[in-house]
């Protein structure tokens, strides 16, 4: 099953499979239940009118966004090459503890076809195509989309500790267009594409493949849910080894497409 968020004269509403749900029943209601639940749920809900209008971040404002990092060997690389404190990387990188920060609430993240944003005070921003894992509030993963966690590499190179800086700021975040509804399993050799389009030439195009992920889904997923409730799911951005060259930078006018599985994410940068 496939769910997307929809923009209507009444407001938001989710649909399934291309058509409109119950106007009541949104991903806040989905997230709460067990999976098994969830499924029987959609399967037995009265479905409307085929879906229309511009289509949103499927996500609520009472999800929240986090992410992981350091979770392929190419995004160690990377962060070392950019740190005064590259060590640290290649700690985490080889910890049993994985990294994991908060991104963004529910509202502020970015859907298809709407702007991300680069920081003004920092001279080197790029985009992070990335797997993003749905979490149930049992903490089981139930499905996936595709993420975008556009960071400033200049700021998070100077010092670890302006990582909250580096990653969380308005239009940093983008997830969609909507959410394959699916098990752990069905993620472990998803591909993972990133092209960035400027003055209507590619200038970075490169793929991969979660099966370079060091750690299971189901592992990063733990160390976000052990200690720490959603108890209307979460969205995790599991980590991106998709990284353009160090002389490149996103600049306003870039356009960047994340496609992740058959999933497409694109975004104008602002």
């Amino acid at each position: 099953m496939y769910l997307t968020r929809h923009a209507t004269s009444h407001g938001p509403r989710w649909a399934v499979d291309g058509h409109f749900l119950p106007e009541a029943l949104g991903l806040d209601t989905l997230l709460a239940l067990p999976r098994d639940a969830m499924h029987a749920m959609l399967q037995g809900a009265p479905t409307g009118h085929a879906a229309g209008g511009t289509v949103l971040a499927p996500v609520e404002s009472a999800q929240e966004v986090w992410a992981a990092g350091v979770t392929y060997l190419r995004s160690r690389e990377a962060r070392m090459a950019e740190s005064d404190s590259a060590d640290i990387y290649d700690k985490v990188y080889a910890a049993e503890r994985v990294e994991v920060f908060f991104k963004a609430v529910g509202w502020r993240a970015m859907g298809a076809g709407q702007p991300i944003r680069v920081r003004a005070d920092s001279p080197w921003n790029v985009p992070e195509p990335e797997l993003a894992v749905v979490i149930n509030a049992q903490g089981r993963i139930v499905g996936y989309t595709a993420g975008n966690d556009v960071s400033s590499r200049s700021i998070e190179g100077e010092n670890p500790l302006y990582l909250p800086q580096a990653k969380i700021y308005d239009g940093s975040c983008a997830i969609g267009p909507g959410i394959v509804l699916a098990d752990a399993d069905d993620m472990r050799a998803l591909p993972i594409r990133l092209s960035i389009t400027r003055a209507g030439k590619t200038v970075f195009d490169g793929d991969t493949s979660t099966g370079q992920l060091k750690r299971t889904v189901e592992e990063i997923a733990g160390w976000l849910t052990r200690e720490l409730s959603f108890p209307r799911g979460v969205i995790l951005l599991t980590g991106t080894c998709l990284v353009p060259e160090d002389a490149f930078t996103l600049t306003a006018g870039d356009t960047v497409r994340v496609q992740v599985g058959e999933l497409v994410l694109e975004n104008p940068v602002a």
